[in-house]
């Protein structure tokens, strides 16, 4: 496992390709977000996808969470946005809001896990941002820590929680924690909200065209 040094906010070309070249590969690379340590792997590199949910402890029937380099990377993985992402991701990208949208039928079974849905969010800091940009497909963004521990955050503490499996860590610091990412489904009608973490539904509520989102 190697650990390389980076600024988080801004991080430089020659370290970004060596990332690229170890996701290209079909390898996981560990990175902060905006709040905790996240384990990246290529959005379309199922096998990839597959070890992501091994380190953590899940199976297939759990979906993973795509971050992307802008909104326009979206259409990578879906075909028809809902009306109201337009207007959501212009408001609230980049930061901590995920859409759930419909996905294209090609995007990896380990992504949507049969749902029929994949749900994508342009992050705040720009380190996944411009790994997204640089690889030229969205990455996963699921949290570094084994299912039911304590989210990473720092390299160190992902380090310790995976001592094998990961092939980079990207050091941007500690991370600053705090809430997640707000999810919302918008396959849903009224929009159905999965998560309410950072972002309340006062903020999300006057771009919903009038829709009453659903909790739970």
């Amino acid at each position: 496992m190697r650990v390389l040094p980076v600024n988080p906010a801004s991080p430089r070309d020659d370290k970004l390709s060596e990332a690229v070249a170890v996701l290209a590969a079909g390898g996981v690379v560990a990175l902060p977000t905006e709040t905790f340590y996240g384990l990246a792997a290529d959005a379309f590199h199922a096998e990839a996808l597959g070890r992501v949910n091994a380190l953590k402890g899940k199976t297939a029937a759990d979906p993973i969470l795509l971050l992307l380099s802008d909104r326009e990377q979206a259409a990578q993985v879906t075909d028809a946005v809902p009306a109201l992402f337009d207007g959501l991701a212009s408001r609230f990208w980049p930061g901590p809001l995920t859409l759930v949208v419909p996905a294209a039928p090609r995007v990896p079974r380990e992504v949507t896990a049969g749902s029929g849905t994949v749900a994508v969010r342009v992050p705040g800091l720009g380190l996944p941002r411009f790994l997204a940009g640089a690889l030229g497909r969205p990455i996963s963004g699921v949290s570094a820590n084994r299912t039911a521990r304590t989210p990473c955050r720092t390299a160190g503490e992902v380090a310790a929680a995976f001592e094998e499996g990961l092939e980079m860590i990207l050091d941007g610091g500690p991370a600053h924690g705090g809430a997640p990412s707000t999810i919302l489904d918008l396959c849903a009608s009224p929009p159905r909200v999965i998560r309410e973490g950072l972002l309340p539904l006062s903020a999300l509520r006057p771009f919903l065209g009038g829709a009453e989102p659903v909790l739970g």
